[in-house]
């Protein structure tokens, strides 16, 4: 990737990813790389289920889960569970789960 800034975050137990979501598509699927109106980058996804009652944050995590090929309990909503940018914390091998993350956006 290059010189853009990479919209997730390595940590010692996992990676942390900024996702846009659109909820009420017609299909799940993680799209690619986009950015905010500040520039920062994040990962578009969109999933079919509506936002409420948690149906829409429990799809991506489930989405990201199935991409990077972790159980669905390493998967997480942790910031922006009513906003459309969410922060969804994968727990596993950092650089494992980055290089996955990269082949499936490219």
């Amino acid at each position: 990737m290059a010189e853009q800034e990479r919209p997730w975050k390595l940590q010692a137990d996992g990676i942390l990813i900024t996702v846009r979501l659109t909820p009420r598509s017609s299909k799940d699927q993680i799209e690619k790389i986009g950015e905010q109106s500040d520039g920062r980058s994040l990962v578009m996804a969109r999933v079919r289920a509506v936002p409420e009652k948690d149906a829409a944050n429990k799809a991506v995590a489930a989405l990201f889960a199935k991409a990077l090929s972790v159980p669905k309990s390493s998967a997480e909503v942790i910031a922006g569970s009513t906003a459309r940018i969410k922060t969804l914390r994968v727990y596993g091998e950092p650089q494992e789960l980055q290089k996955r993350l990269e082949d499936h956006l490219s």
